[in-house]
């Protein structure tokens, strides 16, 4: 019979395990405990990129008092949040999901929220950590579902699609491929020079992990970075002059250090205040950034449940409610620990694919991030040309949802490319989000096909109108 909370299956008139076996009901779901832990690694090595590639992120743009986040200490809150996030998910459902900082949502609170918005970050990790609580409410009166239902499928992978598009153009950013000109025609181009030693770096890099990727290895993306660091740390070596920045793509003093863990609480509430941005603006970002991350949860989690056959005949995760809290809660602990809003990876399906089936994986998988703590130090050896080959093949992975986009109706097609283009273009992904939002609700209206909408769309669609109409967030 079939455990409706937390979706173990029981086996009527079986001997009861004890211990470990006991607890994640291991040998219910046909697995063992080393087959739990091995898959833990498995998923571990698959997202480990993140330690390096959040603090990246974060710590590239100053706010606008021209604070920076420091590395080290990102890297420190990115381990400590994960592993936290990772327990929680093993022990309270019970599912082999593993979480961390999103990308795409990090990228959101840097370029949209601080670049854009002109928020400082302890005010932009305020937004997260609101929208992780509206997103908690959401779950626990049931009224996430409803949302969910409000937005047209096709909507929603569009805004995924986005995104990588917006993490690609980053990542190519970053390598210094693509340069805005000081004569502003074209708005961005390639650079002049590409012969240098660091575009050198990451073009040997993209090779290496997007072959890696190709092969299909496990933990290609991790094994991709460390290798590009190695090739940018000989060329450094053998150079004339130093390459990269101090400290950059040298080996360190110290390899494993106690983590500095200052940004934890370092996030504030006063957005609302009217004194950087309105109250129509700050309500626009919270759902902008809501929005992205309520969608690819859901996707994720029921992907993931599927492969690992964790799903009931209708297609439903038992005990979806207790993921989804942890998962909302833990966009609120991003928040708080600086770290940005955290959610469930897709990567987990690695772990799964070597067998993982229960909470085990996830406790595996965060108790590794723990451990990572006390080595922030090698990250911050490692050059923003080893970082960007991942965002750009991170952007691919979520730009192959567009062959699921049904294109024949006009009416949700434009839409849905306004919502792909304008992130990347305006550098907003709030810009993007409220494009697609808008432009749907209007051409619906005017078809005569308003009663199609969803009022809740009609609500967001508004905030949205006045969030352009008012030029509340620049869209350079």
């Amino acid at each position: 019979m079939a455990d409706t909370d937390t979706g173990n299956v029981v086996r009527v008139g079986s001997a009861s395990p004890g211990g470990l076996d006991a607890f994640f009901k291991i040998s219910e779901r046909g697995s063992t405990p080393r087959i739990e832990i091995v898959a833990g690694l498995t998923t571990w090595l698959t997202m480990a990129y993140i330690l390096v590639v959040n603090p990246a992120i974060l710590s590239s743009v100053p706010d606008s008092t021209g604070q920076s986040l420091p590395f080290d200490q990102l890297v420190a809150v990115t381990a400590l949040a994960a592993g936290v996030l990772c327990l929680a998910m093993g022990l309270f459902t019970n599912y082999p999901f593993a979480m961390a900082a999103g990308l795409g949502l990090n990228a959101f609170v840097a370029f949209t929220l601080v670049a854009a918005a002109g928020l400082t970050w302890e005010q932009a990790m305020g937004v997260i950590v609101i929208e992780g609580l509206v997103i908690a409410a959401l779950v626990l009166t049931g009224l996430r579902e409803m949302v969910m239902n409000a937005i047209p499928m096709d909507l929603k992978r569009a805004i995924g699609i986005g995104i990588g598009l917006f993490i690609a153009f980053i990542g190519l950013v970053d390598a210094g491929i693509v340069v805005h000109p000081e004569a502003g025609v074209p708005i961005v181009t390639l650079k002049s020079d590409l012969t240098t030693l660091p575009i050198l770096t990451f073009v040997i890099g993209f090779a290496i992990t997007a072959t890696l990727v190709a092969r299909k290895i496990k933990g290609g993306l991790l094994i991709g970075i460390i290798a590009t660091t190695v090739v940018a740390s000989i060329i450094n070596a053998i150079a004339d002059t130093a390459v990269f920045p101090p400290g950059v793509a040298t080996w360190p003093d110290r390899v494993a250090d106690v983590p500095d863990l200052g940004l934890i609480g370092n996030f504030s509430f006063d957005l609302f205040s009217g004194e950087t941005i309105a109250f129509a603006t700050a309500l626009a970002l919270i759902i902008s950034v809501m929005l992205s991350d309520f969608f690819d949860t859901m996707g994720t989690v029921i992907g993931v449940g599927g492969e690992a056959g964790l799903l009931t005949k209708e297609g439903q995760l038992p005990g979806i409610k207790r993921v989804l809290l942890v998962d909302s809660l833990g966009a609120a602990l991003g928040g708080a620990t600086s770290s940005s809003s955290n959610t469930t990876y897709i990567e987990s399906a690695a772990g799964v694919s070597d067998g993982g089936r229960t909470g085990l994986t996830a406790v595996t998988v965060g108790v590794l991030f723990l451990l990572a703590m006390f080595f922030a130090p090698l990250p911050g050896i490692v050059p923003t040309q080893a970082t960007a080959p991942v965002l750009v093949i991170v952007g691919y992975f979520m730009m192959s949802v567009v062959r699921e986009i049904d294109w024949k109706d006009p009416g949700i097609g434009i839409p849905i490319l306004l919502t792909m283009i304008v992130m990347p273009f305006t550098f907003s992904i709030t810009n993007g989000v409220g494009a697609g939002f808008l432009s749907y609700t209007v051409i619906q209206l005017l078809r005569g096909k308003g009663g199609e909408v969803h009022w809740l769309l009609y609500v967001v669609s508004a905030i949205f109108l006045w969030y352009f109409v008012e030029g509340l967030v620049p869209l350079g």
